[in-house]
C-alpha cells in the first residue's frame, strides 16, 4: 500500500511494530467492516438491510450462525437469542467493541469456521487477511489466525494443507494449531509435527513405514535430481530436531526454541512437501 501524503511528510508517523499483542481502533473497526460486508449486511435478497422488522429465520444461514453464537461461543441461554436480526446485530456489535483484541480474533475465526457457506468464509478470511496486512497483524491461514505475516509464506502453508495424503496433511494442521494458539503455543510440538509431516511423505514415498526423511529423498534422488544444496539444508533441519538437545528428545529442560523457529519450521517444511511433490511428480512417482 502506498503511504499517505501525511506519511510521506513525517506528519503521520509510518506503523513500525506489528500489532501482536494489541489491537488499535483502526484494525478493529476493518474486521468489524469485514464482518458486516461479507455476513452482517446478508446477501440473501429477502434478508434485506438491517431492520427491525426483520426475523432472524428469514436467512436460515445466519439463524445457524447466530444459534451457534448464543450456544457456544458466547455459551449464553438460547432463548435470550431474540427472534429479531436487529435485536442480535446490535447485541453482537456491542460485544464485538468491547472485546479484548485476543477476543476479537477468536471471535472471527469462530464465524469464519462455523458459516455454512464457504465461499462466503474464503472470501471474508481474504478480507481479514487485507485488513491484518495493512495493519500489521496476525494472518487467517488454513481458517485458523496466526502468527505468519507474508502472503508467501501463507502460501506454501496453504498449498501443502490442500494436498490430498491424509497424514502429511493431519500433521501440518496440527502444527499450525499449535503455534497459532495464542493463549498456550507449543512451539516444540509445532516443529515436531512439521517434521513429521515430512516423514509422512517420505514413508509414501518409499512405501515403507519405518523410513526416515534421508530415504525418502534417496528414493526421489534416485529418479529425478535433488538440488544438492537443497537436500543439505534439509537434512542438517531434520539433525537439529533430533539430536540430544533437539526437539524431539523428550527432556524435561525447555530447548530454547521459541516462535520465529517453529514458524520457520512450519514454513520451511510446506514449501519442502510442496518441492518434493513436484518433483516426485516429475519422476513419475506416484504418490
Amino acid at each position: 500500500m502506498s503511504l499517505l501524503f501525511s506519511q510521506r511528510k513525517g506528519i503521520k508517523p509510518i506503523k513500525s511494530v506489528i500489532q501482536i499483542d494489541s489491537m488499535d481502533a483502526e484494525l478493529r473497526n476493518g474486521l468489524w467492516n469485514a464482518l458486516h460486508t461479507h455476513y452482517w449486511s446478508c446477501p440473501s435478497p429477502e434478508f434485506g438491510d438491517i431492520d427491525e422488522e426483520i426475523y432472524l429465520s428469514e436467512n436460515p444461514d445466519m439463524d445457524i450462525l447466530c444459534k451457534q453464537l448464543w450456544r457456544l461461543y458466547f455459551k449464553w441461554p438460547i432463548d435470550t437469542l431474540s427472534d429479531y436480526w436487529d435485536d442480535t446485530y446490535k447485541e453482537v456489535r456491542k460485544y464485538f467493541f468491547s472485546f479484548e483484541w485476543y477476543e476479537v480474533y477468536d471471535f472471527i475465526e469462530f464465524v469464519a469456521n462455523n458459516y455454512s457457506i464457504d465461499s462466503v468464509n474464503s472470501q471474508f478470511m481474504q478480507s481479514c487477511n487485507n485488513v491484518l496486512e495493512q495493519e500489521l497483524s496476525y494472518r487467517f491461514v488454513g481458517g485458523r489466525i496466526t502468527e505468519i505475516s507474508t502472503q508467501e509464506e501463507i502460501s506454501e502453508i496453504e498449498q501443502a494443507l490442500e494436498i490430498p495424503i491424509k497424514p502429511v496433511k493431519e500433521h501440518l494442521k496440527q502444527s499450525l494449531d499449535l503455534l497459532a494458539d495464542r493463549k498456550n503455543p507449543d512451539y516444540r510440538n509445532s516443529i515436531k509435527e512439521a517434521i513429521s509431516a515430512v516423514e509422512s511423505f517420505g514413508k509414501i514415498v518409499t512405501k515403507n513405514d519405518k523410513a526416515e526423511l534421508g530415504d525418502a529423498l534417496k528414493e526421489i534422488e534416485s529418479q529425478v535430481k535433488l538440488h544438492p544444496a537443497l537436500k543439505a539444508a534439509f537434512t542438517k533441519l531434520y539433525g537439529y530436531t533430533s539430536n540430544a538437545d533437539g526437539i524431539r528428545h523428550g527432556l524435561m529442560d525447555e530447548p530454547n526454541v521459541g516462535f520465529e523457529d517453529a514458524k520457520f519450521m512450519l514454513v520451511s517444511c510446506s514449501a519442502f512437501i510442496n518441492y518434493l511433490i513436484a518433483k516426485s511428480s516429475k519422476a513419475g512417482i506416484k504418490i
